[in-house]
């Protein structure tokens, strides 16, 4: 979520000598907002099922997660920086008693990775406590924000969850139910917004009218019903829910003891689901459109295989996002596949900065190349997309120091050439490796023996499903949602690419 206003000195600590550049640390790949869990079980143990579906979700949201429970009309809440498994602990799941819980795992943008932007927002109303978790970004925050302030609305963060959240309270006590007064403060907010809001009454999931970020329903099966929601699959399966279906664009979905009912609160539904969560975001074994994304990118690195191949005598993928693609890379190319790179999966999101010696001998924390099996070779290195292109020439300095003789690298997406406004974190279009230089260009700064994406007619005809359903936005410029001038001058500064 992005922030409101400017992040003051106080909000964050100021950079050492010795320390990176934020540019320097940051991964080089987009990066998501976060991750969503609700879930409706009285008699289960709703915290610690929560925490295990925050657990899935985690790679959604390293830097803060929080969980509250509803226990009739009393809320409990817990919420910190860090990763779930620090944030949590069996004492303090204890303390998180009720019927409902819901839950959020974050990743921040710049300057707002602190204690009081952590979710869920949990915000007081005529009808009692509400809490929300929300995945995306709104557009209107500036709108949005002024007129909340206009009706004395006590904004105590920088995000833009909370403001929905104050929306909602602020029809609530105007006289609204809790369905009436979330559909009229949807009706307000403009942008990419999933959400999961408990109330003392019962369990909202509610999409955009785009579904820009997904929902997902699922069945825990226990005798009544009990019912689950999740940004994904994968939160799901894990405590042993069986997906039921997506909660549809523009549809609001109310869990009570009755079951769960449906409302369509917006008429102008029109699916644009991020492409970015198919290629890159969701976890591989997450099931969108009745099959793993792992199938999915496979069929990527097969389609592009068929638009690049090059000779070579082994292919490789940047784990673990291009393992998929890679493999599918090899089986239409009939390429060997090999394992070149190891990731240390232990590494999460560290703030402690290397030492010099390290970063002037090249620090390798993540990932570390296997040089017998490079030595000597041609290599095809697959990886799902370059954003500012640092790490993919650190990667391919490496794979020669380990004796490749060639480096031909292909990407499993079109060239990134344009920023998201609906809740990925990406550099503004000046910052974009794709908006300012040619292939050509990026060869040359990459310093691989040759270079090539996947085209974006391949990238959609690999879905299998109707192209102008998805958001590819980062690609082409073709915002779904319109984005307010103000908003999009802070990352938009080149021509439009057209596709």
């Amino acid at each position: 979520m992005i922030p409101t206003h400017p992040i003051t000195a106080d909000d964050q600590p100021l950079p050492t000598n010795n320390q990176m550049t934020h540019q320097d640390t940051r991964p080089d790949k987009p990066e998501e907002a976060c991750g969503v869990f609700g879930i409706y079980a009285p008699g289960e143990d709703v915290a610690k099922l929560t925490y295990f579906g925050l657990y899935a979700l985690q790679h959604r949201g390293q830097e803060s997660a929080g969980i509250a429970t509803f226990d009739g009309e009393q809320v409990h809440l817990h919420k910190d920086m860090g990763l779930v498994s620090q944030v949590f602990n069996e004492g303090i799941l204890s303390n998180l008693p009720g019927q409902m819980a819901v839950g959020h795992t974050r990743y921040s943008t710049t300057g707002s990775s602190r204690k009081v932007n952590a979710q869920p927002a949990v915000v007081d109303t005529s009808l009692g406590t509400l809490a929300l978790a929300h995945n995306g970004n709104l557009v209107n925050t500036i709108q949005l924000r002024q007129e909340l302030l206009e009706n004395n609305c006590n904004l105590v963060t920088t995000t833009d969850s909370e403001m929905i959240a104050f929306a909602i309270a602020q029809e609530i006590d105007a006289g609204q139910n809790w369905l009436e007064g979330g559909i009229k403060a949807f009706g307000r907010l403009s942008g990419a917004f999933s959400l999961v809001i408990g109330t003392p009454a019962g369990l909202m999931g509610v999409r955009d009218p785009n579904g820009i970020r997904p929902l997902v329903i699922g069945i825990l099966g226990t005798d009544p019903v009990r019912y689950v929601l999740a940004s994904e699959t994968c939160g799901l399966d894990i405590i042993g829910a069986e997906y039921l279906r997506d909660v549809e664009p523009g549809e609001l979905v109310w869990i009570t003891e009755e079951g769960l009912a449906s409302y369509h609160w917006s008429q102008q539904q029109q699916r644009k689901l991020c492409i970015f969560e198919m290629i890159y975001f969701a976890r591989p074994d997450s099931v969108m459109h009745n099959e793993s994304l792992y199938t999915y990118r496979m069929r990527l690195g097969r389609q592009l295989a068929t638009e690049s191949l090059v000779d070579a005598d082994i292919v490789i993928g940047v784990p673990d996002s291009g393992i998929p693609a890679a493999i599918g890379f090899s089986q239409a190319s009939g390429i060997s596949y090999a394992e070149g790179l190891i990731k240390n999966r232990y590494v999460g999101r560290t703030f402690i900065q290397p030492t010099q010696t390290m970063r002037e001998s090249g620090i390798r924390m993540k990932l570390n190349p296997l040089k017998d099996v490079l030595n000597g070779k041609r290599v095809i290195i697959v990886d799902d997309s370059i954003v500012r292109g640092t790490t993919s020439r650190k990667l391919v300095k490496t794979l020669r120091e380990a004796g490749a003789t060639e480096v031909h690298m292909r990407i499993s997406s079109p060239p990134v050439t344009h920023p998201c406004f609906y809740g990925i974190d990406t550099d503004s279009q000046d910052q974009l490796i794709a908006a300012t230089k040619s292939v050509a260009e990026i060869t040359k700064q990459l310093e691989v023996d040759s270079l090539a994406y996947l085209s974006w007619e391949g990238m959609l005809l690999a879905t299998g499903e109707d192209p102008q359903s998805f958001c590819s936005a980062c690609f082409t410029g073709d915002y779904p949602v319109t984005v307010p001038e103000q908003l999009k001058a802070s990352k938009l500064m080149l021509e439009k690419v057209v596709i």
